[in-house]
């Protein structure tokens, strides 16, 4: 199953762990990633602790636990590669014909990850 499938067949919890330029350690609950393909997530991301780690800090890890089972899910070390600003990404989602979720994009970033390991939510296979 791809990464696509198994976002649109799974409903869970996301945790998005960063960390600052000095090591200290931020979590915070996020939605499910954007699947631009099997080896790039994105993010949207509002200006507050996790997003300001990722200015001197491009290394996160994304924990996601499927509801309603019994401890499965799946791990993400990444790496981030970009992002654009709300304004940005307000012009790429009409130029697409796609629907805001959210009119208020001002102070929202699309940022894009790119996926370096994937493990299974226990135990450990790498």
């Amino acid at each position: 199953m791809g990464l696509a499938d198994y976002f649109q067949v799974n409903q869970g919890i996301g945790i998005l762990a960063t960390a600052d330029a000095n090591g200290k350690v931020d979590m915070a609950i996020y939605d499910i990633p954007h699947v631009l393909d099997d080896t790039t997530i994105g993010l949207n991301m509002l200006q507050r602790l996790s997003y300001k780690n990722l200015q001197s800090n491009p290394h996160a890890a994304y924990m996601f636990i499927e509801a309603g089972t019994n401890w499965n899910g799946k791990r993400f070390y990444l790496t981030k590669m970009a992002e654009q600003t709300g304004d940005e990404r307000v012009r790429q989602l009409r130029s697409q014909g796609l629907p805001l979720t959210d009119p208020d994009q001002a102070n929202k970033h699309f940022v894009t990850f790119r996926i370096d390991n994937v493990r299974p939510f226990v135990g450990d296979s790498n």
